[in-house]
């Protein structure tokens, strides 16, 4: 038993060598052939790792403070409390319909009010009016 045990092993050594060396030949081959290719990606690959190092680095994001509302623009710009309880929804997407179903009122009103801050604000466009908002910290 000892024996066939020490010729498996030989045997499977003999095999292992000769796969090793046949990989060995092949990776010879493929980088003669393919050499210039292999050292652009090589560098290719050096230089996106270092881009993206370089770039967390740089760019590091810092926490932003608490919210903290802009009273003096909202009293400057006379905006009032059920204005600025519709521009909130609005930055939330909602569509006057479900403006209207949050606050209780009807979708005139709401309109209404969006008309106002438009006018307050100075914008013709919900996207503008929600930016100049995050502007002057009247929403988050």
């Amino acid at each position: 038993m000892a024996n066939m045990t020490r010729t498996i092993i030989l045997y499977a050594a003999i095999l292992a060598a000769a796969a090793l060396a046949l990989e060995w030949l092949e990776y010879k081959y493929v980088t003669r052939v393919f050499a210039g290719e292999i050292y652009i990606i090589l560098i290719a690959g050096g230089f996106a790792a270092l881009g993206v190092w370089v770039g967390r680095r740089l760019t590091r994001k810092t926490e932003p403070g608490p919210f903290e509302l802009n009273k003096a623009a909202i009293a400057s710009l006379g905006i009032t409390d059920r204005e600025l309880e519709t521009l909130g929804h609005l930055s939330g997407g909602l569509t006057n319909k479900e403006i209207a179903r949050k606050l209780d009122i009807s979708p005139n009103t709401v309109k209404t009010h969006i008309a106002r801050l438009y006018e307050k604000l100075d914008v013709s466009r919900r996207t503008q009016a929600i930016q100049k908002a995050k502007e002057l910290a009247l929403i988050p």
